[in-house]
């Protein structure tokens, strides 16, 4: 029997629309309006990339992680490329998740949520409007949704119609993944042998001792006839900053079960530390959606900040609802993050906190590339641990900017990556990941802070 179909309230369309009675930051400049709006109708009736039912799911998983019940993981790239959305590199981004899974599950001896930042991560907010180089000034690169990287005028103009690639590259993503992750890659077995390969690397030998670890509670499984064939698939949801209201207002549908709408680009949707003015357009179209929301927090947010958000996001304080996810350096994070935390615990609210440990810890080299540092990471994650054992508060999760490629971005680590390095194997167009190797290492450490905690 189908479902009945339940009619678009019309005060619930026009409250979605209320943005455009507000200031909107980071939005490009669009020469041609006329084909905006053309975009605009044409995705407004293409296919959802994700269905409501997803979406209430991972509010329960996020609601269990807030609870200390699970963990999360999100990770992905600084920003997708369409250039780069290709089998093997989406599978390596997949399989790295996939193998810091693992170890964080048993680091934890909880269930993580695995979370890409993919399948809509096309879009940037940038520091300024335009690029100067050797005098030519052209508008900056905003992302494969609105420009190209080359420095041409044709390439830096926005295109309207890159919406529509931005759409069509999420959606062969989206399938990729989804055979992935049910189709028998993501078997715990192979998962593990996979890393491995990490262990064996003298480099890492440290880690070699929580890896056999876990490859011995594997053979207990076995040995006690655990259902191997259950282990094969795996939930695996995307996420993505919703920065463009030309893109995330015409993905935004009406659940046809309950009449509410749900942005249907992907499963979480957050809003950066540029956008989350509290009167400001991103804030007040989020407040509207019943996807999970996940929002940015630096250094300067204010506990007024914090507990106003609550209140326009969550109002109904509901579990799984809201993410909150620091991103403060790590010479700031154990002086900034607890005030913030300890306002939050005090007023009753229980949101998910997770910690995003790049954003806050970028460098330019010597020789001019923008980095990070591995080390510096590593103690905005252990700083985050501690801000939340202080205060009696679940740290809830890690969101990670990575690749599972071989590139040379961010400086440290146990291959023990340097300047000189950088120059051989940078491919970031916007900012460092972590690579492959970088990000399990990262996965290991994290595992023994869990393991403690």
């Amino acid at each position: 029997m189908n479902e009945p179909v339940v009619a678009a309230d019309p005060a619930v369309l026009a409250g979605l629309d209320n943005y455009v009675n507000l200031p909107a930051a980071q939005q490009p400049i669009w020469p041609d309006q006329a084909a905006v709006s053309s975009a605009r109708a044409e995705l407004s009736k293409l296919p959802p990339l994700v269905f409501a039912g997803e979406v209430d799911i991972l509010r329960t998983r996020l609601a269990a992680a807030a609870e200390g019940k699970a963990f999360l993981l999100q990770g992905g790239d600084c920003a997708e490329t369409f250039a780069d959305a290709t089998a093997d590199r989406i599978r390596n981004r997949v399989k790295t998740l996939l193998q810091m899974a693992v170890v964080l599950t048993y680091g934890a001896s909880l269930p993580v949520i695995k979370m890409g930042r993919m399948a809509g991560q096309f879009a940037k907010p940038r520091s300024s409007n335009d690029e100067t180089r050797e005098g030519v000034t052209l508008p900056a690169y905003r992302g494969d949704a609105v420009n190209g990287y080359d420095f041409t005028t044709e390439s830096r103009t926005a295109n309207p119609q890159r919406l529509l690639s931005a759409y069509h590259t999420s959606a062969s993503t989206l399938n990729l993944i989804r055979a992935f992750t049910q189709g028998g890659f993501a078997d715990l077995r192979s998962v593990h042998e996979w890393n491995s390969g990490f262990t064996n690397n003298p480099a890492n030998a440290r880690y070699e001792s929580l890896a056999k670890e876990i490859d011995r509670a594997i053979k207990f499984m076995a040995a006690c006839g655990a259902d191997f064939d259950a282990l094969k698939t795996t939930e695996f949801y995307v996420s993505h900053e919703a920065l463009l209201f030309d893109y995330e207002r015409p993905m935004t549908r009406i659940d046809s079960r309950t009449g509410t709408p749900y942005d249907t680009s992907g499963h979480l949707v957050w809003i950066g530390e540029r956008t989350r003015q509290l009167d400001g357009a991103h804030v007040d179209f989020m407040s509207r959606i019943r996807n999970p929301i996940g929002v940015k927090l630096g250094p300067s947010t204010s506990t007024d900040d914090v507990l106003a958000l609550i209140d326009k996001l969550d109002p109904n304080r509901e579990p799984g609802r809201l993410t909150f996810i620091s991103r403060m350096g790590a010479p700031k994070i154990r002086e900034a993050l607890p005030r913030l935390v300890e306002a939050v615990r005090d007023a009753g609210a229980k949101p998910l906190w997770i910690t995003d440990p790049m954003h806050g810890n970028g460098i330019t080299t010597k020789n001019g590339y923008k980095s990070r540092r591995f080390d510096d990471v590593m103690d905005e994650v252990r700083g985050f641990f501690e801000v939340h054992r202080a205060a009696g508060t679940v740290p809830g999760g890690i969101h990670v900017e990575l690749t599972g490629d071989d590139v040379a971005e961010c400086l440290g680590g146990s291959e023990h990556i340097d300047e000189a390095t950088l120059e051989e194997r940078y491919e970031s167009l916007c900012d460092p990941r972590l690579n492959h190797s970088q990000s399990l290492e990262l996965a290991f450490l994290v595992a023994e802070a869990l393991s403690n905690r």
